[in-house]
């Protein structure tokens, strides 16, 4: 059947004519003007089946998983699965299972071949273990394991722990990608502490030229205000407040954690759904004098009347 639809850049050489219809019954290109066949032995490049909804496509698609960068062979190597199951679903017998045993040993011993290798491997199955704690989104696990591939190519690891230089990675991209997560909360999850996190963080961006904007104290209303079971109008006073503050220059050499803590602590006594300053602190993982010394700076510098 004729594609009417389909147009190349080509033109016919003989009428100048760019009207080309692919052919896909007969393999040919031939010119809708003139007639004139192009082409006659045309392939078709797409799959003989043919899928009405994505169930179907999924079902009869016989590709495999898509290349990632957080596995370190990118996904691209055969996998043997640990399951002692055929195709059908049903146990293999006693004899092939002590064959698969050994191809899968040996599928194990290849798919790591040398100390880089290596190296990436337990890189991303670190990289895995803290993303999954923190509930991260896939792209920020792709963009930190291309971070820690970058490290790698420029011999940046030496000398620094790779669960560190693992955390690093993961701070900088959640911070490239505008999501909100702390160095204390990374520290939680990761095997080193937040000042190793911390100076392999500073280093890695230094040396790769990664160009991260500041941390503003707003990415953090929404995440806090769920935790703390605010409602939407809160929420959005608290970031008027922080909006405010950064209008008047009062964020500059601030945290940005303490700031939107102050700041929802001031919406949640202005909405009526008061909470008290340790709830917020806990929330944000700062201090309760922190929360009291920028609740006091927005009050006085913003002209805000509220009774604590």
């Amino acid at each position: 059947m004729a594609d009417e639809g389909t147009k190349t850049k080509q033109m016919c050489p003989e009428c100048g004519s760019n009207r080309l219809v692919r052919d896909f019954d007969r393999g040919e290109l031939i010119c809708a003007t003139c007639g004139l066949v192009l082409k006659d032995k045309f392939y078709d490049m797409g799959p003989e089946w043919r899928a009405f909804d994505s169930e179907q496509r999924d079902k009869r698609g016989r590709v495999g998983a898509p290349m990632t960068f957080t596995i370190h062979d990118k996904g691209l190597s055969t996998m043997i699965d640990w399951r002692n199951k055929d195709v059908h679903g049903r146990d293999i017998s006693p004899t092939s299972r002590a064959q698969i045993y050994r191809l899968r040993k040996w599928q194990r011993r290849i798919r790591v071949s040398d100390a880089a290798e290596r190296n990436l491997a337990f890189a991303m199955a670190e990289l895995d273990r803290i993303s999954s704690h923190l509930s991260l989104p896939r792209s920020i696990r792709e963009a930190a394991a291309i971070i820690y591939r970058k490290a790698v190519e420029q011999n940046l690891i030496r000398g620094r722990s790779i669960e560190s230089v693992a955390a690093s990675c993961i701070y900088a991209a959640c911070r490239q990608r505008g999501v909100p997560r702390t160095l204390e909360e990374i520290a939680e999850y990761a095997r080193v502490d937040k000042k190793e996190i911390g100076r392999s963080y500073r280093f890695i961006v230094k040396e790769l030229n990664i160009r991260i904007n500041p941390t503003n104290p707003t990415d953090y209303i929404p995440r806090f205000s769920s935790e703390l079971g605010l409602s939407s109008h809160v929420q959005q006073r608290a970031i008027e407040i922080i909006n405010q503050a950064i209008d008047m220059g009062l964020t500059s050499g601030r945290g940005p954690m303490g700031i939107a803590a102050a700041a929802l602590y001031i919406a949640s006594i202005e909405g009526g759904e008061r909470r008290t300053q340790r709830d917020v602190s806990e929330v944000a993982k700062v201090t309760e004098v922190t929360v009291r010394n920028r609740y006091k700076e927005l009050q006085e510098r913003l002209n805000i009347n509220i009774d604590v």
